[in-house]
Formats: structure tokens, C-alpha cells, sequence
């Protein structure tokens, strides 16, 4: 098994990172997925905000990756399974949040793998830079989201 553990700031604040998580529409923009695959997904509200056991699809081409929400403590802690990848197996992750006094957030996103298909060929440190890009994607556009 596999593991990756990144950090990144944002100088949103934890409710804006929170509210960025759980729209599933936004992670394209900010994350590297491909986009939201509606008929693919399962469990989604009436406003597709995530909830447990909804089960997100993304798609890049041929390719999609199915993740089910497993855990969601409001405003602190996002955490998810993979379901379906070409390139990992039995991945599961969760994203921390914790406000940084004077004002942003800590993201702490952490997860353990293993390795499918070619996905043998990635290296943890590709994992983690790939995770480290992903984190502070996160981190951006929910500074983007602040209205001031």
C-alpha cells in the first residue's frame, strides 16, 4: 500500500473551502478531473452538493474515475473512496480542513493506494507532486470564490 500526505494554504476561508468540496461542478476547474459525468454519478442532492454515499463521476475522454463520499464532518473533514480508476485500487482519501488564526485555511489532503494497470509506473513522489498540484488547486480557486 501506497500513501501520500500534502498540505496547502488558502487564504479562503474554511466555510469557502468547504463549500468549493462539496460541489462536485467545481472540480474540474481546480483539481485535474475530468468533467462531472452527471449519468455517471449516483446519490447526488437536487442542488449536486455532496452528501455520504453520493458517488461522483468524473470523465477525461475514455476515461473515468468513480469516487463515493464516505465521511463528511461539516466544514472539517471530506473524506472518499475511490471506485472506479484505470490507474488505482483500493484508494482512500479524506481532505482536513482547520482555520489558520488571523484568517485561510490549512488543507490537508491524505490517502492511501495501490497501484492498477499502468499505474505501476507512477512513482509516490509523481503521486504526491500530482496531490501537492491538486491541494493547492483547491487552495486557489477558493481564494477566487471570496467576495470582498
Amino acid at each position: 500500500m501506497r500513501s501520500y500526505d500534502v498540505l496547502a494554504e488558502s487564504v479562503a476561508p474554511p466555510a469557502v473551502v468547504w463549500a468549493v468540496l462539496l460541489d462536485p461542478g467545481t472540480w474540474p476547474a481546480w483539481s485535474g478531473a475530468g468533467e462531472l459525468d452527471v449519468s455517471g454519478s449516483a446519490g447526488l442532492s437536487s442542488d449536486e452538493r455532496g452528501k455520504v454515499s453520493a458517488i461522483w463521476a468524473f470523465r477525461a475522454g475514455r476515461t473515468v474515475v468513480r469516487e463515493r463520499i464516505i465521511d463528511l464532518t461539516p466544514g472539517r473533514r471530506f473524506a472518499y473512496e475511490t471506485l472506479e480508476s484505470p490507474h488505482m485500487a483500493d484508494h482512500q482519501a479524506a481532505i482536513d480542513l482547520r482555520e489558520i488564526p488571523g484568517g485561510g485555511t490549512w488543507i490537508r489532503w491524505q490517502g492511501t493506494y495501490s497501484v492498477r494497470g499502468m499505474g505501476f509506473r507512477s512513482s509516490e513522489s509523481q503521486v504526491r507532486r500530482t496531490m501537492t498540484k491538486t491541494a493547492s488547486g483547491l487552495a486557489e480557486y477558493a481564494a477566487g470564490r471570496i467576495i470582498r
